[in-house]
């Protein structure tokens, strides 16, 4: 019985794993969400029968041996990047938990942000005759040699949620509305700066983006570059430092020392005799964490930048929750589990999923089918987006509490479910 992870209860159930949305803008998606139902017919049957707890506890190894069962003792091979950043903790639990409830055996394997290693890992998981792949990419690039190997060796693979090029031994692409995660800290930005009616008034801003070596990296800093750039070209953003082009503004491997060295160059160079930054747009949380850091510290102005992020890491919600961070993008990585789930179910059936997976899977979260905007260079990849939220002080209990993703200390503070 596959568990769908969008309440608290289902949240809860996952406590083991500590370390723990997006209608896509191409022409050609599907975008549904339904419910799934909590009980089995079996289940229901049992307890009409006999109300006794030996009954329920028989019923509940019934079910146990039938997920089993369907999964036919087949093993899933789930390949992440890193534990050093929070979210990829939070991936590989919520994967591992996924599938082993369904009743697949799973090797997890993290590369320590090493491409090199993460081949090795991937060519381990391909020895050890695993029946399908999910592969967080360090390095989009640098895995075609390893999965033509998966493909010969007739591995399915799943690039997930960081698009893999250049190979077409990928399937299936699941991940959310990358460009949509930008778009939305561009609009923030524009919308708290009122920059449609600001006039003659003009303001400064700079950006920060991620790792060049992650495609999604790209979507990011464009969406929101898409955004902001009619204002930069009018005169009502200005961009003391220069650097807007995404080159000049990435970060390697999304390190948050890198960012905050990086802007602490910035400020001292551009802003040390008092010219005001207005906003600073980060791609994700851990880039964010450097460049607040570098504006406690090295900052002369006493405003409060706007500062966006990504990812709804724990310290930058208390930093959010402490005014220094403006907003984050959440994108619900538990969902993300569920979707690969049944992705992954469905291509070991046999099945050649398509946007009927959707309304077919029933879930409680909003998902577009999209086959036009991931090209990894030897064609599009189909693929599943998941839709982004935007997170500030006045929500986060309403978008990360209440569903059961974190829970809330009497300071005020969150934490992941755990």
């Amino acid at each position: 019985m596959k568990k769908r992870i969008v309440s608290t209860l289902l949240c809860t159930a996952m406590a083991a794993s500590l370390f723990a949305g997006c209608g896509s803008t191409a022409s050609t998606s599907t975008s549904a969400s339904g419910s799934s139902s909590s009980a089995s017919s079996a289940a229901k049957e049992e307890s009409t029968s006999s109300a006794s707890s030996e009954a329920a506890d028989e019923s509940a190894e019934t079910e146990a041996t039938s997920d089993t069962a369907s999964a036919g003792g087949q093993t899933i091979g789930i390949s992440m990047p890193t534990k050093s950043l929070e979210r990829w903790n939070r991936d590989g639990s919520y994967l591992q938990d996924q599938f082993e409830k369904a009743g697949y055996k799973v090797e997890l394997t993290y590369s320590d942000n090493k491409s090199a290693q993460q081949n090795n890992d991937i060519e381990g998981l391909i020895a050890d005759k695993v029946d399908l792949l999910v592969v967080a990419a360090i390095d989009g690039e640098a895995l075609s040699q390893v999965l033509n190997e998966a493909k010969d060796a007739g591995i399915p693979v799943i690039a997930y949620d960081r698009l893999i090029m250049n190979t077409d031994a990928i399937s299936y692409y699941v991940s959310f509305d990358n460009y949509t995660v930008g778009k939305l800290q561009g609009e923030f930005v524009a919308k708290q700066l009122d920059l449609d009616n600001a006039g003659d008034k003009t303001y400064n801003i700079e950006f920060t983006a991620g790792d060049p070596a992650d495609n999604n990296a790209t979507f990011f800093f464009n969406g929101a570059m898409d955004v902001l750039k009619p204002y930069i070209d009018k005169g009502t953003l200005k961009v003391p430092s220069g650097q807007t082009e995404f080159d000049q503004v990435a970060t390697a491997q999304w390190d948050t020392s890198t960012a905050m060295k990086r802007f602490q160059n910035i400020l001292g160079s551009y802003y040390s005799d008092g010219t005001q930054l207005d906003a600073a747009v980060c791609s994700n949380d851990s880039t964010a964490l450097g460049v607040t850091q570098a504006i406690e510290s090295d900052y002369a102005g006493n405003n409060n930048v706007i500062i966006t992020g990504q990812d709804g890491d724990e310290a930058n919600l208390a930093n959010i929750v402490d005014g220094k961070q403006t907003m984050t993008v959440y994108k619900a990585v538990a969902n993300e589990a569920v979707v690969t789930l049944d992705l992954a179910e469905a291509m070991l059936n046999g099945e050649k999923p398509d946007d009927s997976l959707i309304s077919k899977s029933g879930w409680d979260f909003d998902c577009s089918y999209d086959t036009s905007s991931y090209d990894n260079g030897t064609g599009v990849i189909p693929s599943y987006l998941l839709v982004p939220t935007v997170v500030t002080k006045d929500n986060m209990d309403k978008e990360l509490v209440d569903p059961g993703y974190y829970t809330k200390d009497d300071k005020g503070y969150l934490h992941p479910v755990g």
